[in-house]
């Protein structure tokens, strides 16, 4: 972790295009002190650190921040229900809370006017593969491969698949979250 944050300290102070000695003119440092912490040549301490990130206009955390994958990286679990299988894509806090996930589509889901749903909010959703059927209102609406749909969820609407299995990759806002997703778990099983 040493060996990030010395990189961190160097690439923003080269970035910002100052020399050693004017960062270290605005973190009180000597230059000599932070040459050897750049390079490894000494211990960083913490008392050290919060001047230099401030001077370099970062937090500390940022400064310090994991380089596990683990923060970037989301593995997706599979979650089942009667013609549907849900992979959530985005983290459970979620930025402005959308929520992303694909999803794959088999006709043995109940769609069509008889399942339709209604909330507040919006959704999103492009077709990866097959045709999804999207009912909105009184209009049936076939959604091919490479294209998109938006509309109000406050329109009376359900996605189902046309003609064999169809994946998506939707966008919930919060509310289309909890309407599409957590209305499974509360399901009967099939």
């Amino acid at each position: 972790m040493d060996g990030v944050i010395r990189q961190r300290i160097r690439g923003l102070r080269l970035a910002r295009g100052w020399s050693l000695d004017a960062l270290a003119a605005r973190c009180f440092l000597s230059p000599s002190t932070l040459s050897r912490i750049e390079t490894g040549h000494r211990r960083i301490a913490l008392d050290q650190l919060v001047p230099i990130a401030r001077a370099l206009g970062t937090t500390l955390d940022q400064l310090v921040e994991s380089v596990d994958d683990e923060d970037v990286v989301i593995r997706p679990m599979p979650e089942q229900a009667r013609g549907l299988t849900t992979w959530l894509l985005s983290r459970e806090r979620a930025l402005h809370g959308a929520t992303v996930a694909k999803m794959r589509i088999t006709p043995e889901r109940p769609a069509g006017p008889d399942h339709v749903c209604v909330h507040p909010g919006h959704e999103w959703l492009t077709v990866l593969s097959g045709t999804a059927r999207l009912q909105l209102g009184e209009r049936t609406i076939l959604i091919e491969a490479g294209a998109a749909a938006e509309f109000s969820t406050m329109v009376p609407h359900s996605i189902g698949a046309h003609d064999g299995p169809v994946e998506i990759l939707t966008i919930f806002d919060h509310d289309g979250e909890r309407a599409h997703l957590h209305a499974a778990d509360d399901a009967p099983p099939a």
